[in-house]
């Protein structure tokens, strides 16, 4: 890849500039005006343009990071130390006049620049999966392979990959082949299983762990995989001093129609082609305190949204960290499984 295509333009959109990141896939771009470091722009520096509440429409230059890190380019072998003492994935070499001569990454380096959050990790595995029949009337949807791996098996090793090595898997559906399939497999992380029996929905299957779980935890579906670091989303949370955080992407929709709006006696009051929408949805992972678990009823079953009012009712914080969409596969419809399936061969 040439230095050219990670530089923005200051004055494209921050949408642009995001589809520009999933693009390359390296989670980094640089402004850079006739080669002249000026700025850097982020996964991250995009989350924070997001929760601040501006538009995505807007010019990326106000979320680009204008105290880069960077070192000469005669002092190239400092760099891993400096990539591994400030947890960077770049690192811009230039020279004396500040124009980018190299880009290291910390891949290329054998720098692992993830942050560790051993925590347990809550899987929501008992749902039937109507919408992925006839599959499941085999399979239950947790075992229900993408590539040679259990989508299950999947998650488990994204968790892993931070140093999370104790698993709980609500169950329900199916439920004995998922424990043979676990049972069975030479692993190095423990699974715990807890029986639903009767379908309780995300929050009221999070009531069956009361009493098992006291520390902040992972909690997340059977049938999606993100590309984040969770050990960032673990310290976000933290630092947030929420009671759960929601992962979410940040999604695009442009309407593929001329909308048409009304005044109240019926007249055409505005018009708009093809209008774009910008939002954020919920991708099924979350990080939760352990007291989130005390607020939910017994054999009860409770949407995740009502555990959110509840959390909000007892003067607890509810918090979103945003991932671009690209970030977020979901397996929920055959569809979308397939699509899954592509997006891992390619990887």
């Amino acid at each position: 890849m040439r230095i050219e295509d990670i530089l923005l333009d200051p004055t494209q959109s921050v949408l642009d500039s995001m589809r520009q990141l999933d693009e390359t896939g390296l989670g980094v771009l640089f402004e850079a005006p006739d080669g002249v470091l000026k700025g850097v722009l982020t996964d991250g520096d995009i989350r924070r343009y997001v929760l601040s509440g501006r538009k995505l429409e807007e010019p990326v230059g106000g979320a680009v990071n204008r105290n880069p890190r960077w070192l000469l380019v005669e002092h190239r072998a400092q760099a891993k130390q400096k990539m591994l003492d400030e947890c960077i994935k770049a690192l811009p070499l230039l020279d004396k006049n500040g124009r980018i001569q190299d880009v290291l990454f910390a891949d290329g380096l054998d720098i692992d620049t993830r942050k560790q959050a051993d925590l347990p990790v809550v899987m929501m595995a008992g749902g039937l999966g109507t919408r992925l029949y006839p599959y499941t009337k085999i399979l239950p949807k947790p075992l229900i392979p993408v590539g040679d791996v259990p989508i299950a098996e999947h998650i488990i090793n994204r968790f892993r990959d931070v140093g999370c090595s104790n698993f709980w898997l609500v169950v329900n559906y199916k439920k004995n082949m998922i424990k043979s399939y676990f049972n069975d497999l030479e692993k190095e992380y423990h699974v715990e299983y807890v029986d639903e029996d009767k379908p309780l929905g995300t929050g009221g299957g999070l009531s069956l762990l009361q009493g098992k779980l006291h520390q902040t935890f992972f909690l997340t579906n059977c049938d999606i995989l993100i590309d984040a670091d969770f050990g960032d989303v673990y310290e976000f949370h933290k630092k947030s001093k929420n009671w759960i955080t929601m992962v979410c992407a940040v999604k695009h929709f442009t309407i593929p129609y001329g909308v048409v709006n009304l005044s109240d006696d019926g007249q055409i009051s505005q018009m708009q082609e093809k209008p774009a929408m910008n939002f954020l949805t919920n991708t099924g992972v979350y990080v939760v305190e352990p007291q989130v678990i005390d607020l939910i009823e017994p054999d009860t079953p409770t949407p995740f949204t009502d555990l959110i009012d509840r959390v909000r009712e007892h003067g607890g914080r509810a918090g979103v960290y945003p991932v671009s969409e690209q970030s977020w596969m979901d397996m929920g419809q055959l569809e979308e499984l397939d699509n899954m399936r592509r997006r891992l061969e390619q990887n």
